[in-house]
């Protein structure tokens, strides 16, 4: 099973909260208040996001967080990547080497790629957005082909 990280779940509703409110800069606490989550994780959550440049942190009295730009351009591929590195199903993809002791005699080595590459396709065209709602209605629906934005 493919399974994120609940520090990238928890990113994603963070991310969904900072985008829903109308306070341009907000506070770990804040954040915190407004999702059930425990500040420290939520601060864990936005120093990564921060090193990741998805937000912003001001220090100072009148300081806090903010996104860098709107949900709708950060995509789930972004996030997962910030928190669980790059999106691969297996360790032998992309060129890589030394991950196994059998790679040279794989009859399945590099035949991952495309897989690799559909997966990393399909949650690039996923934003936060919308998985938030993006408050127009939007859904996600999935077909054989790729993850689609629906109305």
């Amino acid at each position: 099973m493919l399974k994120l990280s609940r520090l990238t779940d928890y990113a994603v509703v963070v991310l969904s909260r900072m985008g829903r409110d109308s306070e341009p800069l907000q506070s770990a606490p804040g954040i915190a208040a407004r999702t059930g989550l425990a500040e420290p994780t939520v601060a864990k959550v936005l120093k990564i996001l921060a090193q990741s440049e998805i937000v912003e942190g001001l220090r100072g009295a009148r300081g806090g967080y903010r996104l860098t730009r709107p949900l709708s351009s950060i995509t789930l591929a972004e996030v997962i990547v910030a928190f669980d590195g790059p999106i691969a199903l297996t360790a032998c993809v992309d060129g890589g080497m030394g991950g196994c002791e059998s790679e040279h005699l794989c009859p399945v080595r590099g035949r991952w790629d495309p897989v690799n590459h559909a997966i990393r396709e399909a949650l690039a065209g996923i934003s936060v957005a919308d998985l938030a709602g993006g408050g127009c209605g939007a859904s996600l629906s999935f077909t054989t082909d790729q993850f689609v934005a629906a109305e």
